[in-house]
């Protein structure tokens, strides 16, 4: 059944959208910092640690986005946008959001394939188990470099996003940046949304 359109994101959208935008600047910043040769063993275990913990935060909150983004009333493209540019949105979308899941999952695998099986624990709270998975130095190598390289492209593409919302705000001076801040007024269509390509 098709869904209906609305002016702008609902409130569960953007508090999710920021709070994953949050950790994934975040995680990158931790990532950069607890791998560098010269900090402390202890220190560097404990920052492991912690980007693992909001690691899997990230995941559970990007997993409730994915949910939420399939649930919920889809949200018209600004008025103004050619049909290359609504593809170019939508693709840039759902790549950011598949990356927001990708990401933390390639980090679980590391954690998972170790043949040291150091346990993760989330926020010193519970144990988070590993995936039933093969275990070798040479996966473990693998899976690191899927991780970084997945993390930075995602970097990139966030860098690339964040660019295009402030040239929409104000260059283009459309609504792209301010419906995600729920700074306007948004009222529900109840026009049927068209077949998508």
């Amino acid at each position: 059944m098709p869904r209906r359109l609305a002016d702008g994101y609902d409130p569960i959208a953007i508090v999710l959208h920021w709070l994953i935008a949050t950790l994934i600047l975040g995680l990158l910043v931790l990532g950069f910092v607890m791998t560098r040769q010269s900090i402390d063993p202890a220190l560097q275990f404990a920052l492991f640690q912690w980007h693992k913990s909001f690691g899997m935060l990230a995941l559970l909150l990007a997993a409730l986005r994915l949910i939420h983004s399939l649930t919920a009333v889809r949200v018209k493209p600004v008025e103004g946008l050619g049909a290359l540019e609504r593809r170019l949105a939508h693709a840039m979308h759902s790549l950011l959001l598949t990356l927001a899941v990708v990401v933390p999952v390639a980090g679980w695998m590391i954690a998972s394939v170790s043949p040291l099986e150091i346990p993760t624990f989330a926020f010193n709270l519970v144990v988070v188990p590993h995936l039933p998975v093969p275990k070798s130095e040479a996966s473990e190598a693998w899976w690191t470099t899927v991780h970084a390289v997945l993390a930075y492209s995602t970097l990139a593409l966030v860098f690339l996003h964040s660019a295009a919302a402030l040239y929409h705000h104000y260059a283009r001076h459309d609504d792209v940046l301010t419906r995600m801040l729920g700074s306007r007024h948004r009222t529900v269509k109840t026009s049927i949304e068209e077949p998508g390509p």
